[in-house]
């Protein structure tokens, strides 16, 4: 099968298996929702680590040639210091929608309501989300033009990481007043832009194939930083030793998870 076909099938798969995860996640029970949610966040975490260190940063350096791990190195630290920087703006536009502490108006001038504040917290998050998957695509795409095997692998670490992340997503929608059947047509929708950002990684790589281990390197930075600044520290806010021995037991079979396809498909 070309390149291409596995990169619109898998960006296609990851994004629909996202949505319909998250779909089916908000349909049980809240306790049991609450229960889930943590464990999926550590498995995720693992997946994440494991895809980022095992798998995409080797394959970079290797494309790259060891003449060449220094450079490979600033664009790991380059990637993050962007995915940071774009964090802070999603944040900041956040902030600014939902007047945070700070930036309340006197006398009550400029004050949304409760239900304006949640309808614009729907649709920034319907902008950031449709953004957010078409760079997964992007990541995919790179991945795959470098390796089947490790396209398979990235692939595989999107959709575990997305599960979580479109659950707290569509209950933004639905909490913003969206009916049930819209907020999980707009999800869908945002969740297969990760086919056009991996349709339109395809050519623009494949025209210039000597930035892809780069593009490597950015995918493995964009993962370090998920796992390491937005996952990790909300495990830790669960201190009692049996939540982090049920932690790390996730986190590892994440890794493993990742270890194990991407050496069984070589």
């Amino acid at each position: 099968m070309p390149t291409l076909a596995w990169i619109v099938f898998f960006t296609a798969l990851g994004g629909a298996l996202s949505a319909l995860a998250a779909s089916l996640f908000l349909l049980t029970p809240e306790k049991k929702r609450s229960a889930l949610l943590p464990h999926l966040v550590s498995f995720a975490t693992g997946a994440l680590l494991g895809a980022a260190l095992l798998g995409l940063l080797p394959h970079a350096i290797e494309a790259a040639g060891v003449a060449s791990v220094h450079t490979i190195g600033l664009t790991l630290l380059f990637g993050i210091l962007i995915f940071f920087l774009l964090e802070k703006f999603v944040l900041w536009r956040h902030c600014h929608v939902e007047i945070c502490e700070g930036h309340e108006e006197p006398h009550g001038h400029g004050i949304i309501s409760d239900h304006q504040r949640d309808a614009a917290s729907a649709r920034l998050i319907l902008m950031g989300d449709g953004f957010h998957n078409a760079l997964d695509g992007v990541l995919i795409a790179a991945a795959f033009m470098t390796d089947l095997h490790l396209g398979i692998v990235t692939a595989l670490a999107v959709i575990v990481h997305e599960i979580p992340q479109e659950v707290g997503d569509l209950a933004i929608l639905l909490h913003g007043g969206m009916s049930r059947g819209k907020a999980l047509l707009l999800n869908l929708a945002t969740s297969l832009t990760s086919v056009l950002g991996g349709v339109i990684a395809y050519f623009a790589l494949g025209t210039a194939l000597r930035f892809l281990p780069y593009a490597i390197a950015l995918a493995a930075s964009s993962f370090l930083y998920i796992a390491v600044a937005d996952l990790i520290p909300g495990l830790h806010r669960r201190v009692d030793p049996g939540s982090g021995a049920k932690q790390v037991i996730l986190i590892s079979l994440g890794i493993a998870l990742i270890y194990f396809t991407h050496e069984t498909m070589h």
